[in-house]
């Protein structure tokens, strides 16, 4: 495992887009978190201080963060379709296999690495988000300082799922910008099968049946924290309420996308006369 990961990083750390993308996706959104947790002096207006609002209270952080340093994801998403369709390009790919790597050790290198980044990123904002809640919150009591950090692990997987779709996109269409355009594509194309849906049955089962979509299920993870911020401000507010909790049936249907979409690379590749 570590031989593999080694070999893939070694190519990501020697193409300067790649380092460049990384700090983006990975580093940019908690420099943003990190900032934002600061008092701005607005032109010696006022002073904005968002820790002022609670919303960097505990438990709240932990689902405020994930969801904002996980719209960043789509930066690294170019990485992953760029490490494919460089190998094809620069037909390293077949370099490597004559070198005596595997197709599947080839396909488990791209899946380690994805692993590893998102790991990373998964350690980096629990530590950056129980900083900013030590210093803001005013709960103390370690059951709810850990309370919800659910969403922690909603955040690792919502990142290996959507890394491993992009995997497989790289795969199946070899050049990296149509594989982000094939993102764009699915996107749409889950709400279009939607409308159609609201359309003959109801909107209440259709929003059921989209809940296993691959993107809408990958969503569904970190649900917008808005509402919830919202819902502390005007508790009296019923219309507010909502399900904003990460649940076991939803982490289920994205590992079950995430071992397809590795599957399904792997038989691309095996299929493929390189």
């Amino acid at each position: 495992m570590l031989r593999l990961l080694n070999l893939e990083l070694q190519k990501l750390f020697l193409n300067r887009t790649s380092i460049i993308l990384i700090f983006v996706s990975f580093i940019l959104p908690f420099f943003v978190i990190l900032l934002s947790s600061l008092k701005i002096n607005v032109f010696g207006f006022f002073t904005l201080e968002l820790g002022e609002l609670g919303i960097f209270n505990f438990p709240i952080i932990w689902h405020l963060t994930t969801f904002f340093a996980s719209q960043f994801k789509f930066f690294f998403a170019i990485v992953v379709v760029s490490m494919i369709g460089n190998e094809y390009s620069n037909k390293t790919i077949k370099q490597n296999l004559i070198d005596g790597l595997s197709k599947k050790e080839f396909i488990l290198s791209k899946f380690y690495t994805i692993i590893f980044f998102s790991l990373v990123s998964t350690v980096l904002i629990s530590l950056i988000s129980l900083c900013i809640g030590l210093y803001y919150s005013s709960y103390t009591e370690a059951s709810i300082i850990f309370r919800e950090t659910e969403f922690l692990l909603a955040y690792f997987i919502k990142l290996i799922g959507f890394f491993s779709l992009c995997l497989f996109f790289g795969m199946l269409i070899k050049r990296s910008a149509f594989a982000l355009a094939f993102l764009f594509i699915l996107y749409i194309l889950e709400w279009i099968i939607f409308g159609l849906m609201a359309w003959k049955l109801d909107t209440d089962m259709a929003e059921r049946i989209q809940n296993f979509f691959p993107l809408k299920s990958m969503y569904k993870l970190i649900d917008q924290p808005f509402q919830r911020i919202a819902m502390t401000k005007f508790p009296d507010k019923a219309n507010l309420a909502y399900d904003y909790g990460a649940h076991w049936y939803e982490f289920a249907i994205v590992i079950g996308w995430t071992a397809l979409f590795i599957f399904l690379s792997y038989r691309l590749l095996k299929k493929r006369d390189l």
